[in-house]
């Protein structure tokens, strides 16, 4: 059990309030069956065209444009090869997780896609809010991605449980200076921020800004190394606000 006493609760997604399965087992081929017809009926439409020249920046290229004359080939031939690239890589590029975010939200619309957090989730959430701690969400994933998934869980909406989103436009999640400047942006000293996920480097990163940490042990969780040594909890019930 961890008892905490400070002001903030900044939460992981995958492998921390939902299934790393769900992410890469649902999630993941959804974007990869559907990225082609997603295109065909986008192209053209502004946030899929900023997703695209995000793409085309992150490969090093001032523009989609510029990309294209360089390589000679077509921009949405570029941009669906780029995309395939990055996703066989797991890249946590922020052009690329734009792009998943909307063709997400197309699923998530229609009610193809719904978001199976842990059962222990909402009821601690709700107790963490009453208790009057501010609960924040820092994720890989874009802002978008975050809001689509929170808003259509098997729960229904619960975006309500939290005060803010954080994805990469803030910095890398395995940067300690990213813990620190989302601890300016909420206006918290980092020690009065607990920071929950699976991944070592993340929590290390956290911790070296002064973040208080918990390495989130799920089902289907990578194992912590055995060096590791956070507070490690498996339900957020283990969290208690002194």
């Amino acid at each position: 059990m961890i008892l905490f006493a400070g002001k903030v609760i900044l939460l992981d997604i995958e492998g921390t309030t939902a299934s790393v399965d769900f992410v890469h087992d649902v999630m993941f081929p959804f974007v990869t069956r559907n990225l082609s017809s997603f295109l065909d009926s986008t192209w053209g439409q502004a946030e899929t065209m900023a997703a695209c020249e995000r793409i085309a920046k992150d490969a090093g290229f001032e523009s989609l444009e510029a990309w294209q004359k360089v390589t000679g080939k077509g921009p949405r031939e570029l941009v669906e090869v780029q995309i395939a690239e990055l996703m066989r890589g797991d890249v946590k590029a922020t052009g690329l997780k734009a792009m998943q975010g909307l063709v997400w939200q197309a699923g998530f619309d229609s009610g193809e896609l719904i978001a199976p957090i842990y059962e222990d989730v909402l009821p601690q959430l709700e107790l963490w809010r009453q208790a009057g701690i501010d609960i924040r969400i820092y994720s890989s994933g874009s802002i978008a991605a975050q809001k689509l998934f929170f808003g259509h869980t098997q729960h229904g909406n619960v975006l309500a449980c939290f005060s803010g989103h954080y994805d990469t436009t803030i910095g890398g999640k395995k940067d300690s200076e990213s813990y620190q400047k989302i601890a300016a942006d909420i206006g918290v000293k980092p020690a009065d921020i607990l920071f929950v996920s699976d991944l070592e480097g993340e929590l290390e990163a956290a911790r070296a800004a002064g973040v208080q940490v918990a390495a989130a042990i799920r089902p289907g969780n990578k194992p912590l190394s055995e060096t590791a040594d956070f507070p490690r909890i498996s339900s957020f019930a283990e969290i208690r606000i002194a």
